[in-house]
């Protein structure tokens, strides 16, 4: 791509700061242009024009074709990068953690997060099922890297980067990852090898 990308997106989600994240790693010449989900400019009609889902992130390519879903942006923008296996097997075991990740760890530790740190909601009216579900997610993680650094191989892959995103920032939706040692550490990995900022997406302490 030698002409920059734009990427709409909001720097507290987590599923837009993959975006951004690969982009920075790769060298990648993008414009980001903020949008604040909490104050609805995802449904403003401008937005709407770009998006019809109303959802970040969202990449706009320089030939005015629209990409949304973040991990379908990001493996559009790594194709060809060592973020993806040229193993066919290793490939395809990347893209089933990174459909786990939407599926099964996404929807309970995000959802969770959400509402725990940016709507203010009290623990005893959060859906129980979420942090239920979060920390099994988190016991799949835990399991899988018990006898490895990296999610898919012995290096980072667009695997390590779609579930660290929300990972790294568990404790904001009440997730203790003293529990997942092994999560803890690669997510620690995780943060040196794609030069992840420790502050970026995380909460400020007023919240």
């Amino acid at each position: 791509m030698s002409q920059p990308v734009r990427i709409y997106g909001d720097r507290r989600s987590g599923n837009c700061l993959k975006v951004k994240w690969t982009a920075d790693y790769l060298g990648l010449d993008y414009d980001w242009h903020e949008i604040d989900v909490v104050k609805g400019e995802t449904r403003s009609d401008d937005f709407l024009a770009i998006n019809p889902a109303g959802q970040v992130p969202c990449l706009e390519r320089s030939d005015g074709r629209i990409l949304a879903q973040s991990n379908a942006i990001i493996f559009h923008l790594a194709r060809g990068s060592a973020l993806i296996p040229d193993d066919e097997f290793d490939q395809a075991k990347m893209l089933e953690w990174m459909f786990w990740e939407q599926y099964s760890h996404e929807p309970f530790i995000a959802v969770r997060r959400f509402r725990k740190a940016f709507m203010n909601t009290p623990d005893e009216e959060i859906d129980p099922d979420l942090m239920a579900k979060g920390r099994r997610a988190l016991g799949v993680m835990e399991m899988r890297l018990l006898s490895r650094d990296f999610i898919v191989r012995d290096q980072v892959t667009l695997a390590d980067i779609a579930l660290v995103a929300y990972t790294r920032v568990a404790d904001e939706g009440g997730f203790d990852l003293d529990e997942f040692l092994g999560v803890r550490s690669w997510v620690a990995r995780v943060e040196q090898e794609i030069g992840i900022d420790m502050d970026d997406g995380r909460m400020s302490p007023l919240g």
